[in-house]
């Protein structure tokens, strides 16, 4: 018999609001602006960074990619609409910085009038240089499913996607969410390899899970995810922690969540960790408010 693998112990890392800063705050003061759900990359001259921009009365009405020297004060270079991308709302990207220099855009876009999400991707030769009439469908669901806030890694010379994926055949229940694990040559054609994590009966993450930074440590995946116990609490996830040998299985190993908003209530989500190069990290992540506004905090580790 082949004894079962599991990872190493974890030293945790966890997300601290005492020591985060605000980088971008609500566009507005109205009930549901938000800013967050944000995706970051590091270059020689700071942090690139795009993140999703939602007002209480056009849900997630754009994607904003911004410049930062210091990664706290972020200069905007590009706005992509809704309206551009021809769907209901726009939900957390994903951005990459290809081995070849490119940069692209990975787009949660909410099909008109449906519970339906998809991915799409536009790649440009620099950050502020997408062009929204040169997309490609590279994650469609399905009748049956919803695809949205793609988490992309290259590694190891394979594409790594971990996405938030909702089933759709109760139109009543449709907050649910597992993550499913995908693998591609190339960061276009994808192929699906099922569950990756799956929410726990009876516990903070029973209703959907959703993973949103992965770390490839030595032995192990580090994965860190938004949990939520029921529909009410659905835009306010809190943050849990995953593991795994492989990217097709990660394990929660806490039993709470590691990271919640102000005085243990309300959401800590969308939570994104770059490496800075020179033994630092910087971690962004989506906080709800005590006025039940969003804003997007950063930390330096």
């Amino acid at each position: 018999m082949i004894a079962e693998e599991f990872p190493p112990p974890l030293a945790l890392s966890l997300p601290s609001l005492s020591r985060s800063v605000v980088a971008i705050g609500p566009p507005a003061d109205e009930p549901g602006s938000w800013a967050g759900a944000s995706s970051a990359v590091v270059t020689p001259d700071g942090v690139v960074m795009a993140y999703r921009m939602r007002t209480g009365s056009q849900r997630g009405c754009e994607v904003v990619v911004a410049r930062s020297k210091d990664g706290v004060r972020f200069e905007t270079i590009q706005m992509i609409t809704k309206e551009e991308m021809d769907c209901e709302s726009l939900e957390r990207p994903a951005l990459v910085l290809t081995d070849w220099g490119t940069w692209r855009l990975y787009l949660s876009c909410a099909t008109w009038g449906t519970k339906h999400w998809r991915v799409e991707m536009i790649e440009a030769p620099e950050p502020d240089a997408f062009d929204s009439t040169k997309r490609m469908m590279v994650l469609p669901g399905d009748a049956a499913a919803a695809v949205k806030d793609p988490v992309v890694r290259f590694h190891d010379g394979t594409w790594h996607l971990w996405a938030s994926v909702h089933p759709l055949d109760d139109p009543a229940a449709t907050d649910r969410m597992t993550t499913d694990y995908a693998s591609s040559a190339d960061g276009i054609d994808w192929t699906w390899h099922g569950h990756a994590l799956v929410g726990r009966p009876g516990v903070w993450d029973q209703r959907g899970v959703r993973v949103s930074a992965v770390r490839f440590e030595p032995g192990q995946i580090v994965a860190y995810y938004d949990g939520r116990a029921s529909a009410a609490e659905n835009f306010d996830e809190r943050t849990g922690v995953a593991t795994g040998i492989v990217p097709t299985k990660l394990t929660q190993v806490e039993a709470g969540p590691v990271g919640t908003g102000p005085d243990g209530l309300g959401g800590l989500r969308y939570l994104d960790i770059i490496d800075l190069g020179d033994g630092r990290e910087r971690w962004y992540y989506e906080v709800t408010r005590p006025d039940g506004l969003h804003e997007l905090r950063t930390e330096l580790r």
